[in-house]
């Protein structure tokens, strides 16, 4: 065995769209392990075939985590080493292996690391927005009252955000996004890395999420959503909303109030409006 030892935990990253994005260094652990622990083993398969990989494969995913990290630290203390690899990406960044990992390092056994491509990093690369410091969020919650509040407590990260979504809620997400960062803050869709389709719009959130509303093409796949911190710029924008919502307040109630505000102003309607404390 060129470089896997036994009875350690590789964690390989695989690719997020195309097949030959695979490492030399992966396809040699791969095929060298004992075991390979698959996110969905019939969605790795293509991937392995390609790769003249035939090492045997064992399900591990969020419903099941428990059970079969208990069945592959036996593997892994009997001296076998296993590769771990979920669907797309590196394992763990929004996918299930942190309670194996933890269990495994707990337990004395080596977990080492092969690294390849991930969503996140992939899209920041090529988003043009400050990358220095960030924030990853993952996914946001699927229901839009908890999505909001989560958007509404974000919405003075100085960091760029960034942001996992699915093809059903990327446009719900963008327009609740809209809403809470102010429609003229730089965002950036990135949809189908390393794919046929691949797609990386840069533009204002407003204008993102009127475009993806109204174009079906671009709600499906898989997507990076990354918005800017909030920034000089955007600390101008909350200011010249409260300006005027303290204005239309007035005369309207507080919801329309805040609601005409944030689109004079780009400041985040949400925020104008918890500030009426109504």
């Amino acid at each position: 065995m060129h470089d896997a030892k036994p009875g350690t935990l590789w964690v390989v990253a695989t690719p997020i769209g195309h097949l030959d994005d695979l490492s030399p260094r992966a396809v040699a652990t791969l095929r060298e392990v004992a075991l390979i622990a698959a996110e969905d083993t019939r969605h790795s398969r293509a991937l392995l075939a390609r790769h003249g990989i035939a090492t045997p494969t064992t399900a591990l995913h969020e419903h099941n985590e428990r059970e079969a990290a208990a069945a592959l630290l036996a593997r892994l203390a009997a001296g076998d080493s296993v590769a771990l690899i979920s669907d797309a990406g590196t394992p763990l960044v929004s996918d299930p292996g942190y309670r194996l990992v933890r269990a495994a390092r707990a337990a004395g056994i080596r977990v080492s690391p092969v690294p390849g491509a991930c969503a996140a990093i992939a899209a920041l690369s090529v988003a043009g927005l400050p990358s220095d410091r960030f924030v990853f969020e993952g996914f946001l919650p699927a229901k839009a009252p908890a999505r909001r509040t989560r958007l509404a407590e974000l919405a003075a990260e100085p960091r760029t955000l960034v942001f996992y979504e699915s093809s059903h809620r990327v446009a719900e997400s963008l327009a609740d996004m809209r809403d809470a960062f102010g429609a003229a803050r730089e965002a950036v869709l990135a949809r189908e890395l390393t794919k046929l389709y691949e797609t990386v719009l840069a533009a204002s959130l407003g204008d993102l999420a009127e475009r993806v509303a109204r174009d079906p093409d671009q709600q499906r796949g898989e997507f990076v959503l990354l918005v800017a911190g909030r920034g000089e710029e955007a600390d101008a924008r909350v200011e010249e909303g409260r300006r005027v919502f303290a204005l239309l307040r007035e005369e309207l109630p507080p919801a329309k109030a805040a609601k005409l505000a944030a689109a004079i102003s780009g400041a985040p309607r949400r925020l104008l409006y918890g500030e009426s404390g109504e």
